[in-house]
């Protein structure tokens, strides 16, 4: 099997594992790629299975409109593989290498039998617009009217942003370089990007590429990371020397962060999972932040593992809806159940519970999630205020995004950033 045609065979099993199985992105790219020994090649399975969850209904309706008859049941690996063809031509692929490695795919995948069909759905593609669609159709219908209850005047935009390929942000580490520095050598290795006035280490990519081809990542020189949760390192503003919880750390990045930004503090980094964690210290190492203190614990349980002395800082990065990120995780919308928001909005107000009483007096806390539901965050705020009697919510400015009453919302493709809440609550 050519190298062409394996990608496209990856591409439509990972499709096929998260659309008809019941499979996270996450975990079903994990057991891809890794198969996979060039860089670029998991760089364009990636690609194609991202836009082609990011437009499903788009393509759907395309393929529903042109094909004689539907398909079954057992064909679900086959729809795949056509919306893996779709994507490689929104993706600007050339055509004649999308139906050749395509088509091929098809008969490697068993379906010879359908590869005729595969080359002319994709030549009529080449030929034809495909039909235009509702991009809010992709959510499901509870969750399409919680993000217009909650966000009347911003729905559509919401919507439309969140089918929309992200831009690739990075993260400079100050310790080794200034951003400055490190733009000319992303221009000298013929790599464009531009920098974030509001966002003091944060340069910023149209194109997502490799890690690999980013210059001195593997000496950690940068990271990657969005916008908006760089933006969440200047809400907590620890003074230096002090101590500091991440109290939900993993992948790391915002505790990295505050680390890179002063090497005096005292960072604390928790998560429940030991796999996690221990990727947590393999991120910390390659950015040369050993002083990290990387426990597996849970946060809601502090008596199995915090000394009794107070943090001055703490940072809640919450487990949520992720409706802010969907255009990096279009497998939420396929996932997401209504039962799931009053499930993870009890976890955020035990998180909230358990933390405050390792503050310090006079200490910030910052409740942060990549929702973009009121319920799970000005709502769950609110909440813990009227409930705290030492706690007083501190302002931040429209730097963070819209004002929320009880803290600010980023929403999905803002600034190009994904949708992102932040709270800064003192202690008094």
């Amino acid at each position: 099997m050519s190298d062409g045609v394996a990608t496209r065979v990856a591409a439509a099993r990972t499709l096929d594992e998260v659309l008809h199985r019941g499979r996270s992105l996450k975990a079903a790219l994990g057991a891809t790629l890794p198969g996979l020994d060039d860089p670029r090649d998991r760089a364009l399975v990636e690609a194609m299975v991202l836009a082609a969850l990011r437009q499903r209904v788009r393509y759907n309706a395309a393929l529903d409109g042109w094909m004689p008859r539907p398909l079954g049941q057992r064909d679900g690996i086959l729809r795949a593989l056509l919306l893996a063809g779709l994507a490689q031509l929104t993706l600007g692929l050339p055509a004649h290498a999308v139906l050749a490695a395509t088509v091929d795919a098809a008969r490697a995948l068993g379906r010879a039998h359908q590869a005729g069909m595969v080359n002319a759905l994709l030549r009529r593609a080449t030929r034809e617009s495909l039909p235009p669609a509702d991009p809010a159709q992709a959510w499901p219908q509870w969750l399409a009217r919680q993000v217009r209850a909650d966000w009347p005047q911003q729905a559509e935009a919401i919507f439309e942003a969140s089918a929309q390929i992200a831009p690739m942000w990075l993260r400079v580490n100050r310790r080794w370089i200034g951003r400055d520095d490190y733009l000319i050598l992303l221009r000298e290795a013929g790599i464009e990007a531009a920098s974030a006035p509001s966002l003091a280490d944060a340069l910023r990519l149209e194109s997502a590429l490799p890690v690999q081809q980013l210059p001195g990542f593997d000496a950690g020189l940068v990271s990657v990371q969005d916008g908006a949760a760089q933006a969440v390192a200047d809400a907590l503003s620890p003074a230096a020397g002090t101590r500091v919880l991440d109290a939900c750390a993993a992948p790391g990045g915002k505790a990295a962060h505050l680390a890179e930004r002063d090497t005096s503090l005292r960072i604390t980094a928790l998560d429940v999972d030991a796999r996690r964690a221990r990727r947590m210290q393999e991120t910390f190492a390659r950015l040369r932040l050993e002083s990290i203190d990387v426990r597996t614990a849970d946060a809601m349980q502090p008596d199995g593992w915090w000394d009794g002395t107070a943090f001055d800082a703490i940072l809640i990065d919450a487990p949520c809806s992720a409706t802010g990120i969907v255009r990096r995780q279009p497998d939420v919308l396929l996932h997401r159940r209504e039962t799931d928001i009053a499930a993870l909005r009890g976890t955020q107000a035990q998180l909230l519970d358990a933390l405050w009483p390792l503050l310090a007096r006079g200490g910030a806390l910052v409740y942060a999630t990549c929702s973009i539901l009121q319920a799970e965050n000005a709502a769950q705020a609110e909440a813990f205020l009227a409930r705290t009697a030492d706690a007083t919510l501190a302002p931040l400015d429209a730097g963070f995004g819209h004002d929320s009453g009880f803290g600010r919302q980023r929403l999905p493709g803002e600034a190009g950033m994904d949708g992102f809440f932040c709270a800064r609550l003192q202690k008094s």
